[in-house]
């Protein structure tokens, strides 16, 4: 079929300009999976490059270096797997949350992923920095909203701590899953659920 408009393709940017998306997710899936290889201290941008199927040069487009790179791959990751719930209730919300959180913590990627960056945080105080910020903009975002619309519907005091009903939520879960590594009974995130969601509830009461 003829192009309607042949000078179009003179008109499209070249060079560093384009950022093919199927490249940069090709990238992306290649360092999770050299992220659960080799581990962070010995994950090199040439092997990712190697294993997306890339040159160098086509990282270096996107990030200036290995620890930008994991932290931008990972923490996009995290923003889209955990929407912010509203499903009418604080009740609700935290459990739609916390089945979120469980499917990741499950994945294989996660359990070896998630540990490892937590380790070469505690060596490295860049990357414990950047994972810091990282990690506290992801709460953020997702704990402001489910508190804000708690409050709205009367479920817990205005001025309610965000980040602490976020640490209400997923602190005991990750602790389950990725610490000790205890199986989950059928109910536990029902029970967490109900005890997280009152416990959000008190700590805005005694603000």
């Amino acid at each position: 079929m003829t192009d309607p408009d042949p000078s179009s393709s003179r008109r499209a940017p070249a060079g560093a300009a384009v950022l093919q998306e199927g490249v940069t997710n090709a990238i992306r899936g290649a360092v999770f999976a050299e992220l659960a290889a080799v581990g962070y201290g010995r994950m090199s941008i040439e092997a990712v490059a190697k294993r997306a199927g890339v040159g160098k040069t086509a990282i270096y487009r996107r990030w200036d270096s290995k620890l930008r790179m994991v932290i931008d791959v990972v923490s996009a990751v995290t923003v889209h797997a955990m929407p912010v719930p509203d499903t009418g209730t604080l009740r609700g919300d935290v459990r739609a949350l916390l089945d979120t959180a469980a499917q990741a913590l499950r994945h294989p990627l996660a359990s070896q992923i998630v540990p490892d960056l937590l380790a070469e945080a505690a060596r490295n105080p860049d990357i414990a920095r950047t994972l810091e910020a990282a990690i506290r903009d992801t709460q953020h975002d997702i704990s402001s909203v489910l508190v804000s619309n708690a409050a709205q519907r009367g479920e817990v005091p205005a001025g309610t701590d965000p980040e602490l009903a976020l640490d209400l939520v997923l602190g005991p879960l990750y602790w389950r899953l990725a610490v000790t590594r205890t199986p989950v009974p059928e109910d536990y995130l029902d029970r967490l659920a109900a005890s997280a969601a009152a416990a959000i509830a008190a700590s805005g009461a005694g603000s």
